[in-house]
């Protein structure tokens, strides 16, 4: 990134920002009187390790997740496919995993859940640049664990919070709502659209997609990276992005088989 300052996004210049080294204060227990209040009634953006981890944890393929406990979204900017945890349609619309004692799926719960207090903005790309996330703070009126809580820096609360691992597997999908084809607002056709969404989120369907179809012969995939896909999601999921640069933008992040067409470059 150049040395020019990047301009927080119009829905969070009234958030405070948080620079390298900053610090904020935050504890979440349970005997807060808020406890749990900021599990209910709220739009949570699931990534597609959210959807992975959620759908492993309840056993249940990422097909069946996503028709059971999201809604499909839209980027207004973009206009990409995000999805969203489905609330439950109890009084006050609480989270469907959490309970008495807070959430039940804690191990995997999403990284929105994760960050809170902090949140994590792009910037829209720019040519030849790679986007730097900005971070900015909630400082909602009903949180209680702003008021005493320990101090921490950006970076001190990502480490224990684990998101530098997950997010380090995400490389590959922040690559993608990024990227520099997108610059002068296109847009995705349909087609693509759903490719994009198969890639990301419905990674049991892309496992069908890459071992049924015609796609290990028109690709060129080590042996041993084939025998991983069969059950290695996170091996998959780093397919699924790969594949994903090569089908929508016309990068060469897989190498065809000869006498295979290669994508045309999106104009």
């Amino acid at each position: 990134m150049s040395g020019a300052m990047v301009e927080m996004p119009a829905a969070l210049r009234e958030r405070r920002g948080l620079g390298p080294g900053e610090s904020f204060c935050f504890a979440c227990r349970p005997d807060r009187p808020c406890f749990n209040t900021c599990c209910a009634d709220v739009n949570i953006i699931l990534t597609p390790l959210d959807v992975l981890g959620l759908s492993r944890r309840l056993g249940m393929t990422t097909t069946a997740f996503l028709a059971a406990h999201t809604v499909r979204l839209e980027t207004k900017e973009l206009q990409l496919p995000v999805v969203a945890l489905r609330m439950s349609d109890a009084d006050g619309k609480p989270c469907p995993f959490v309970g008495p004692v807070g959430c039940t799926v804690y191990d995997d719960r999403p990284w929105a859940c994760r960050m809170y207090p902090v949140g994590m903005a792009l910037p829209p790309a720019r040519a030849g640049e790679e986007p730097q996330p900005l971070f900015f703070l909630f400082e909602d009126e009903f949180c209680d664990g702003r008021q005493d809580g320990a101090a921490w820096t950006v970076e001190q609360w990502r480490g224990d919070q684990g998101v530098v691992e997950r997010e380090e597997l995400e490389k590959g999908f922040r690559a993608l709502v990024s990227h520099p084809w997108f610059i002068g607002g296109r847009r995705l056709d349909d087609k693509r659209t759903e490719m994009f969404f198969t890639g990301c989120y419905d990674l049991d369907r892309f496992r069908t997609f890459v071992l049924e179809s015609s796609f290990l012969d028109r690709f060129t995939l080590d042996a041993e990276l084939i025998r991983a896909l069969k059950s290695d999601d996170h091996e998959l999921l780093q397919l699924a992005f790969r594949w994903l640069r090569f089908a929508l933008f016309g990068e060469p992040t897989l190498t065809v088989r000869p006498h295979q067409p290669s994508p045309r470059r999106r104009s």
